[in-house]
């Protein structure tokens, strides 16, 4: 039997006096969309940030694939594409030369390099706007250009980390359709947060509501919007478990998204 992509077992991480993740069991299957949601400070990003070694585990046990991420950090960090809250494009850097570094530091053979390299350009649409610069992008080239590069080693978990924040609604849905292409057509796994909960709802199998690092409700969108009544929506399931207001959305190139991850990155 195929080992589920993600196993968490009594995760814990603390800063300081702090504990940011408490104690929270989760497992995700493999080939699965599946949402971490949470308001700002919820334990989010630290619990990514554990997953993909990042961090170190502090206590608790995270498997991915079946490697344990304390003694199999290497061949963790193989089956991962990430792409982080900060900005991990290089704006001096054509696209073209942005997806190349990744593809040298994911050890993708010489021989395979420039095809591998095309493929996600042409993937994500950016065949055309491969040899310019980076810092001309908007922000949604940005961030599928960002999936380019999680993308080129052919990653079997991509975990995404708030990849729309910042983005006008045409952007967004651009990037989320590559997403369902990379589910539907390879089997991706893929493990996201977001604070559009329509955008969770439509693209997610399952999702977590997380609050103060607890896990407080999981389960299928549909499960858990029957839950509260036949009316309800994601976002109502969202202030149910947590009571916080959602995120709102801003529009920009790469300077916008510069500024928006790093205030996010602030907020937690």
């Amino acid at each position: 039997m195929t080992a589920p992509a993600i196993e968490v077992h009594g995760l814990t991480q603390r800063f300081g006096e702090h504990v940011a993740v408490d104690s929270i069991d989760l497992t995700v299957g493999a080939g699965e969309v599946f949402g971490l949601l949470g308001p700002n400070g919820a334990g989010k990003t630290t619990t990514i940030r554990l997953l993909v070694t990042l961090l170190p585990v502090e206590a608790g046990e995270v498997r991915v694939f079946g490697h344990d991420v304390r003694g199999e950090a290497m061949a963790v960090r193989r089956l991962l594409g990430y792409v982080p809250q900060q900005l991990s494009v290089e704006g001096a850097l054509t696209g073209r030369e942005n997806v190349t570094w990744f593809a040298r530091l994911f050890d993708v053979p010489r021989r395979e390099r420039r095809d591998r390299v095309d493929e996600v350009l042409a993937m994500m649409n950016l065949t055309d706007a491969a040899d310019r610069l980076a810092s001309t992008y908007s922000g949604g080239m940005v961030r599928r250009l960002e999936l380019a590069q999680a993308l080129v080693n052919r990653p079997a978990l991509l975990v995404l980390d708030e990849p729309t924040v910042g983005l006008d609604p045409v952007a967004r849905d651009s990037v989320w359709q590559r997403v369902r292409e990379l589910q539907e057509q390879y089997g991706t796994t893929v493990l996201l947060t977001t604070h559009y909960m329509e955008e969770a709802d439509a693209l997610c199998d399952r999702v977590a509501l997380m609050h103060h690092g607890t896990i407080r409700a999981e389960g299928p969108p549909e499960e858990l919007k029957a839950a509260l009544g036949p009316a309800a929506t994601l976002e109502d399931v969202f202030r149910h478990w947590t009571g916080d207001l959602l995120a709102g959305e801003e529009k920009g190139g790469l300077r916008s998204v510069r500024v928006t991850r790093r205030t996010a990155r602030r907020l937690g």
